[in-house]
Parts: structure tokens; C-alpha cells; sequence
């Protein structure tokens, strides 16, 4: 069975664990997810197959003979670059838990663990790992950090220019998968404070307690399992820039506190009233609407005013045009880094299928779907039949109009172009919409344009140039559905 879902990411997983049958099982979840995985009996083999290769994510047990998992995550967070670390154990504590994101694991799991939840934060994890250290430069691309030219993402770029030299409050809106941290990192970049740290701290898998801990740290004591003092992420970040990703799911409570931060530039570490001051600044990412969440009572208006000083909108992927295109060319590229492989191509009637789809998942699905398809492809050119079963159909596909049929009697050649013609202007004037929609190739549907007298000097239609080009006998027509009605 398959557990993986259409969006999440595929990467190189490590499982490290010293039984057996543990190992296997959560190495056989993650294989059926689609991702390459080695697996280690040890801390000490793990470190081994580290030297070897490059993973992700490492999935590590908490208690094993000899070096145990904190000590593993100490050793796997010096190394660069540093994959991911999830720890999983059947000895749940919150010392523990916390002591192993102290260390820099990106999540902890207990023991008996959902396979579905096992495989959501693997995903997460390699997004995270994908978007940090060297690959952040590999994946923003070689100049501005986002790959499309598109008039949405023009626009974006000026907008990022315009507010990266500020020490002002960002706020990213868009919907999941656009790539908001990739546009916070390129704010970093660009900005005086592109020596410090880029800190994130992904809000929706902490606990409130675990949140304010990771935020602002805490002292010894503090609470029930704080058996050292702990650096906050505000201090992690300082002279740099703290991403707070999906900050909507921040208790109601915790708002208040980051309020008092952001307009006192100071906070206090969980169980101490010394007041510590922050030279942070502060990006947020949310994929919901925050005025919403505010009508809702579930976000505070304070603190939305205060985030939302700039805010950014990044465009989902179906607004962005022929960046489809340049992306797809990148993740093949990527694809043939990461597979060892060479000459992987995507043929016309895919690209055709891919411009014409409505991206739910956006650009996150995008490059999932690329890497599926290098995955599996046997070394031809990938095509719509085998990218088709994975995409999802549309909420808003549009149902047949039957007031529209044609009278009886026209011409099956006839029928054809008017079909053509009216799809053509359905997509405005996009051949490779109006060919998938069709479901012929590119190359088919200009062959029958050029048969119907268009000149192909054009690249592509707009709704005038249709009808210009292609005009409709509205006369002939009428004088056939009089004909066929007497």
C-alpha cells in the first residue's frame, strides 16, 4: 500500500535503531512513501553511512548500547551539510524531548507511532532540510533566489528588494507550497543582516509550553523536566532574522507574549523575570487568511497589526503562467543531480498537461510530481499518460453545455474547427491549455491551426486574434440550422 500523499516531498532517509525489527518496519513505511532509505544498527554505524551519504533526514531511536540518540544528534548537527533529525523512542519525557531539540532535532515521536504521522514528518523534515544551509542557495536559484519570470513573481522580487534593507516586520501570506519560506530566506539574504543567523521555528508541531520554550528559552526548573537552561530561538536569531512559520497556530496566550517582544524589543526566558533584550527581526509565513482569524477570535488584532507592517503576497503556481515551464526544467535538472542520471527529459503533451493544470498543491506539488516521474521513468521522455493518474481534477471543472450543440447536419470537419476555435478562446488563445483540454499534442492542434489558414508566426492567441484568424461563417451556419430544422 502506498502511504505517501500526491504533495509531500521524496528525499534520502537514514533509519537508526538497534532492533531489528523496529528498523525495518519504520524503513518499510518510508520506502512505500517513496523514499531512498539506509538504515544503521547503531549510532556508531550510522556516523559510518553519514560519511557515505548525504540523507535528508535521520530517523533516529532515543536509547541505544554505546552512543545513545542525544549524542547522535550532537554529532550529526556539527556536520555540513546537516541533515534533519527526527528522534524517536518508546521513553517519552519532556526532558527528553526537549533536550533533543535543544540539540537541533526537528521533531520527536513516541512510540507506538502512527505510520501516517511517521511519514507527514518525514516530509516535513525534508522540506526543511531542503530549504536550509547549502540547498537554500541551490534551491532559491543563482540570482534572486526564486526560479519564474512571470509579472506576479516580478513584482514579488521588487517588493522583497524594496523591504529586505528595512529591520521592519514581514509578514508572507500565501497558500501552502508557494514557497513562503524560500521568500523570507531571500529576505535575509538581501538584508544588512545576511552574516547572522536565519533562525525558523515551525509553530504548528510544538506544544504551548514547548513553543514558549523554543522561543524564549527557560531556566533550569522551570518546569517539570527542565534539567538545564535552555537558549530561546529570539536569542538564537540575534543579530539575524527568526522566521515564525504558520504563526496562526501560536496559542492565544503565547500571542500576547510575542506582542510584548516585538514592541519592546525584550522578553524574559521561561522562569525568570530578568529581562533580556533582542536585536531580531521577525518574518512570519501564515497560508491562512489573518483577518479571518482575527473576525474568528483566534489571533490577536494587536498582533496582527504588528505583523502585518510589510506584508508580501507570494502567487500560487496557477497565476504565475509560463513559470510551469522553467520550473519543470529546474526539478529536471535537480532530479539529475540527486538520481545520478542524465538526459531526462518531459515530452510536449506533458508540458501541455502541466500548463493547464490548476496546481492545488502548487509549487511544493510541482516538484513533487517531477521527482515521481524521474523516479520511475525508464529513460524515455516522460509523458501526459504517466503524469495524468496523479494529478487531481478540479472542484470548478466545467459541466458540458448542451444549449450549445451543434445543428444536424454540420460537418464533422466542420464541428471539428468550431470545437477548436471555441476552446481555443476558452484558454486565451493558449495552445498548450487548449491541446491538453483537447487531448491532442501541441504539434497536432498547429497542424489543424495551420490547416484552418492561421499563420504560425504567432506564438499565441488572444480572443481577438481567434476570431480575426479563424472567423466563424455565423451566416452559413444560421442558413444550415434553418435547412435541419425544416
Amino acid at each position: 500500500m502506498t502511504l505517501h500523499s500526491d504533495h509531500k516531498p521524496i528525499g534520502r532517509v537514514l533509519v537508526v535503531d538497534d532492533h531489528r525489527a523496529a528498523r525495518e518496519s519504520m524503513a518499510d513505511v518510508l520506502r512505500c512513501a517513496g523514499h531512498t532509505v539506509s538504515v544503521a544498527a547503531s549510532a556508531v554505524e550510522a556516523l559510518e553511512v553519514l560519511d557515505r551519504e548525504r540523507p535528508d533526514v535521520v530517523l533516529t531511536d532515543l536509547q541505544m548500547p554505546g552512543m545513545d540518540g542525544l549524542e547522535l544528534i550532537a554529532q550529526v548537527t556539527r556536520r555540513r551539510p546537516t541533515p534533519q533529525v527526527l528522534m524517536i523512542t518508546a521513553h517519552a519525557t519532556i526532558s527528553s524531548a526537549v533536550e533533543a531539540i535543544r540539540r537541533g532535532a526537528f521533531e520527536y515521536l513516541e512510540k507506538p507511532f502512527d505510520a501516517g504521522r511517521l511519514e507527514e514528518l518525514v516530509a516535513r523534515a525534508i522540506e526543511r532540510s531542503q530549504l536550509t544551509g547549502a540547498d537554500v542557495a541551490e534551491k532559491l536559484g543563482p540570482a534572486d533566489g526564486m526560479i519564474g519570470e512571470s509579472a506576479p513573481m516580478r513584482a514579488l522580487r521588487e517588493q522583497i528588494a524594496q523591504v529586505a534593507p528595512t529591520d521592519e516586520t514581514v509578514l508572507v501570506c500565501g497558500e501552502s507550497g508557494t514557497g513562503k519560506e524560500l521568500v523570507a530566506a531571500a529576505i535575509h539574504a538581501a538584508s544588512r543582516r545576511a552574516g547572522g543567523e536565519f533562525v525558523s521555528l515551525n509553530c504548528p508541531v510544538l506544544s504551548p509550553q514547548l513553543a514558549e520554550s523554543e522561543l524564549f528559552g527557560h531556566l533550569r526548573g522551570a518546569f517539570t523536566g527542565a534539567d538545564y537552561d535552555r537558549v530561546g530561538r529570539f536569542e538564537m536569531a540575534a543579530g539575524g532574522t527568526l522566521l515564525l512559520d504558520e504563526v496562526t497556530e501560536i496559542d492565544l496566550a503565547l500571542q500576547a507574549k510575542l506582542l510584548r517582544v516585538l514592541q519592546e524589543r525584550s522578553f524574559e526566558r521561561v522562569g525568570s523575570s530578568e529581562t533580556r533584550p533582542t536585536d531580531t527581526r521577525v518574518v512570519a509565513s501564515t497560508n491562512r487568511d489573518l483577518a479571518d482569524e482575527v473576525a474568528a477570535g483566534r489571533f490577536r488584532h494587536d498582533l496582527y497589526f504588528r505583523l502585518a507592517v510589510l506584508p508580501l503576497s507570494v502567487p500560487p503556481l496557477r497565476e504565475r503562467g509560463d513559470d510551469v515551464q522553467l520550473l519543470v526544467d529546474h526539478f529536471l535538472r535537480r532530479a539529475e543531480q540527486r538520481l545520478d542520471r542524465s538526459g531526462l527529459e518531459i515530452s510536449d503533451d506533458a508540458r501541455g498537461l502541466l500548463a493547464g493544470y490548476h496546481w492545488p498543491g502548487n509549487v511544493r506539488e510541482l516538484e513533487n510530481l517531477v521527482t515521481r516521474a524521474c523516479v520511475l521513468n525508464r529513460g524515455e521522455a516522460i509523458t501526459a499518460d504517466e503524469l495524468r493518474p496523479w494529478l487531481q481534477p478540479s472542484e470548478n471543472a466545467e459541466q458540458p453545455n448542451d444549449a450549445a450543440a451543434l445543428p444536424v447536419g454540420t460537418k464533422l470537419e466542420e464541428m471539428e474547427r468550431q470545437l477548436i476555435v471555441a476552446t481555443l478562446e476558452h484558454f486565451d488563445g493558449h495552445r498548450a491549455k487548449t491541446a491538453e483540454a483537447l487531448g491532442i499534442g501541441v504539434r497536432t492542434l498547429s497542424g489543424k491551426l495551420r490547416g484552418y489558414g492561421y499563420a504560425p508566426r504567432e506564438k499565441s492567441f488572444t480572443r481577438g486574434a481567434v476570431r480575426q484568424e479563424l472567423p466563424v461563417r455565423s451566416a452559413e451556419l444560421a442558413g444550415a440550422s434553418r435547412r435541419a430544422a425544416a
